[in-house]
């Protein structure tokens, strides 16, 4: 088979997976997986390259604050937050946006999926209390997460690479070479997504009070979910760091946790559930997923559409700034926007000594773009799946269109924000 062809029907097996994905969502994590044996049998990954093309990082961190959520939850403390929340709101909307624009102010300092692993519970056990839905609330939850991981140096993968590449350090995303950063980009675009969640939560004015003060009946949980973000926050400022790092630490103090209620309990039997609470199913997701994208990354579709961009782009900057942050934004919400990024910081930096000009104006671009780009669809960023299978675990099925009513509007608006942002500061 030449390579042209396995490209063209690699290409198409991805798309029929996203079919997959959004047609089927009870069925998406065999579909994906479906998929990503196909790519191996194929070639189009190689056998070998398999372990390197999952994220164990991100797995670990994952599966480590899962455990340590599940006894967050039982030991009452989200519900204790929870009764603090609906005594300050005025009404349902207004704790959905509160609870949004939490979820992003954590998500500045830490990643994305451990955010939403955190302060999801919390909008759970508000939705509870008032017996509505939670599915608008816990997506709102993710896409603000994933909105505010541009934010800061610490926030997002993408920007740590970007930050490596261009020998940014933390302060440059507030104010650099005299001129406002990503920071104030991405936070303008936080707050122009306010009157989008007041129009699509607008018909949740039903008051909201609570005279309950619900007993924590344990405060191991609520500590080391603590420690996790200082930890995660210091570790981010450690240079040359293995890249499991965020990883282990969550793993750690997952164990750690396990270890003092075990010791506590002395049954073993809310290690069991515990064990048992971890969603499995998104872990193998993701992992399908890291395979598919590794897969199209190898065989060079990323590069091919990286090129294209800068090719259409031509010499006119304003064009292939435009192309760089929406052909960014299209691409990120299907595939892995790290593999995207990493490919794309040389190509741009290659065409701006081109042009003689500074790269600054095409990095924030794609940024702005790739990291804001997995909003759009419930599949593209990690944070997002991770939400999914909360409600998935709590009886709740997110359809595309569920995600979809409010992804898409609070992605476009954001984006158009940072985009109109980074073009008239730089």
């Amino acid at each position: 088979m030449s390579e042209e062809t396995l490209k063209i029907l690699a290409l198409v097996l991805f798309g029929l997976m996203y079919v997959g994905v959004i047609g089927f969502p009870k069925y998406k994590m065999w579909v994906a997986m479906a998929v990503a044996l196909i790519y191996i049998v194929l070639g189009v990954l190689p056998l070998g390259a398999v372990p390197g093309a999952i994220n164990w990082n991100a797995l670990m961190m994952i599966a480590g604050t899962m455990l340590i959520v599940y006894y967050f939850i039982e030991s009452q403390m989200p519900n204790r937050i929870a009764d603090a929340l609906l005594q300050r709101a005025p009404n349902v909307m207004w704790v959905t946006i509160l609870m949004s624009l939490f979820s992003g102010v954590v998500s500045a300092f830490i990643d994305n999926v451990a955010t939403v692993l955190m302060v999801a519970p919390v909008g759970i056990a508000v939705c509870k209390k008032l017996n509505i839905n939670p599915v608008g609330m816990i997506i709102s939850i993710a896409v603000s997460s994933n909105l505010q991981g541009a934010a800061t140096l610490v926030g997002d993968t993408t920007s740590i690479m970007l930050a490596a590449h261009a020998g940014m350090d933390f302060m440059d995303f507030f104010w650099m070479l005299g001129r406002p950063g990503m920071f104030f980009a991405v936070e303008l675009g936080a707050l122009a997504t306010v009157p989008i969640m007041m129009l699509l939560f607008g018909k949740d004015r039903q008051p909201v009070h609570s005279d309950m003060r619900t007993e924590v009946r344990d405060f191991v949980p609520s500590v080391t979910l603590v420690l996790m973000v200082v930890l995660l926050i210091a570790a981010s400022f450690l240079p040359n760091k293995p890249e499991v790092t965020n990883g282990l630490i969550c793993m750690a103090l997952a164990l750690i946790t396990i270890v003092l209620e075990l010791v506590r309990e002395k049954d073993g039997k809310g290690v069991l559930a515990a064990i048992r609470s971890v969603d499995y199913e998104t872990l193998l997701l993701l992992t399908a997923l890291f395979c598919v994208i590794a897969g199209i990354t190898n065989i060079g579709i990323i590069d091919d559409f990286a090129n294209w961009i800068v090719r259409t782009g031509g010499g006119n900057m304003f064009l292939l700034y435009t192309m760089i942050v929406w052909g960014s934004v299209l691409i990120s919400a299907f595939v892995d926007n790290i593999p995207y990024v990493a490919t794309m910081l040389p190509v741009l930096s290659v065409v701006t000594q081109q042009m003689g000009t500074e790269p600054y104006l095409l990095y924030f671009g794609l940024l702005c773009g790739a990291t804001l780009g997995g909003n759009l669809t419930p599949v593209g960023a990690s944070a997002n799946i991770a939400a999914t299978g909360l409600l998935r675990k709590q009886g709740w099925e997110v359809k595309f269109r569920d995600f979809a009513r409010i992804g898409i509007p609070f992605t476009l608006t954001a984006v158009l924000v940072g985009y109109l942002f980074i073009w008239i500061f730089w």
